[in-house]
């Protein structure tokens, strides 16, 4: 089993006291990611919980939960996006933000997301085999949040931040090995 431990850092700093933390493991052809974002909740915008999630586009728009999958020594990776409502999405690329397309080998994502006083809790388990790829390779993973603040500013979390501007997609940033 392959195990990581995260902390998020803002692109920017933030006015907010938040802070996103996790783990991102894999065990044979189950990848599981959890994420922790605590601090003062009240100060961004967390989109209600749907009864019935569905595959919704642009998530990133507001708070969102997002990772990156690699193909290993390949240009090739996925775009996860996780709402707090439940709602998701998987996007498809053959290269760095080129033809991006829609997953379709993965027809549901569901995930769970528990929340108290003064955190928010999503956590996740995909089994590989949903993935149009070969359960047996190797793969880059990054871990990202964007966080909608009630003010209308947008803040970006990563790992580590590898370009002049926030992105998420630079495979630089793919640092942890699943």
């Amino acid at each position: 089993m392959r195990s990581h431990n995260f902390s998020l850092q803002s692109f920017k700093p933030v006015n907010i006291d938040l802070q996103i933390t996790g783990e991102v493991a894999r065990e044979n052809h189950i990848l599981t990611v959890h994420y922790i974002l605590k601090g003062d909740l009240d100060k961004i915008e967390i989109p209600p919980t749907e009864k019935l999630p569905i595959r919704k586009n642009e998530l990133w728009e507001t708070t969102c939960f997002e990772f990156f999958l690699g193909r290993h020594y390949s240009s090739h990776y996925w775009e996860f996006n996780l709402s707090p409502s439940g709602d998701w999405n998987v996007y498809r690329f053959e290269d760095y933000r080129k033809t991006m397309e829609l997953e379709n080998s993965v027809h549901s994502l569901p995930f769970n997301v528990l929340r108290d006083a003064n955190a928010l809790f999503l956590g996740l388990e995909l089994d590989l085999h949903e993935l149009d790829t070969t359960v047996n390779e190797n793969f880059d993973i990054s871990i990202a949040t964007v966080i909608k603040h009630k003010d209308g500013n947008i803040s970006y979390w990563a790992v580590e931040h590898c370009g002049q501007e926030a992105d998420f997609h630079l495979r630089e940033s793919f640092l942890f090995y699943v």
